[in-house]
């Protein structure tokens, strides 16, 4: 068994993701967190999943399943750079900007995303230090022309 974190970590930074920032409600609030361990699980039924660490606040607000509240996942552009440090904690010198909010009940999204997809709860299963969270994709949009922002060995870039 493989008991080298910093050599894991290493090779795991080799593999190019996608930036997103996951949304959801909570006290009425919004709330986001930077997340690039997200991926596509089923067309029918649309469903996605987001990796997050068990102790984070996301983690704690996503992780009860079918229980859970509804979130949107974000995916970033390369011209979203600031979004993804302020919601992995670092300031930046603006706020971030927000969609108006959908009638459906649906989670909060940020404005000018790459795409969105705002979904409900599914599914959670135990990852170790993370949880997964699986939702069920209730709509989803896009902006055409945009370019995507990527997390390559620990640095956030455009492609």
């Amino acid at each position: 068994m493989l008991t080298d974190e910093r050599l894991l970590r290493t090779c795991l930074g080799h593999f190019a993701t996608g930036v997103t920032v996951v949304t959801c409600d909570v006290d009425g609030a919004p709330h986001g967190a930077t997340v690039n361990a997200f991926t596509a699980v089923s067309l029918d039924p649309a469903l996605v999943l987001v990796s997050l660490h068990r102790r984070s606040k996301a983690g704690r607000h996503l992780a009860g399943g079918p229980e859970g509240r509804p979130f949107t996942v974000n995916v970033l552009g390369e011209d979203q750079k600031d979004l993804a440090e302020h919601f992995a904690g670092r300031r930046t010198a603006a706020p971030p900007r927000w969609a108006p909010r959908p009638p459906t009940g649906l989670a909060p999204r940020l404005a000018g995303s790459l795409a969105t997809l705002a979904c409900t709860p599914w599914a959670a299963y135990d990852g170790g230090d993370h949880v997964l969270v699986v939702g069920r994709v209730e709509e989803a949009g896009y902006r055409e022309g945009g370019r995507p922002l990527v997390f390559y060995e620990g640095e956030l870039r455009g492609l």
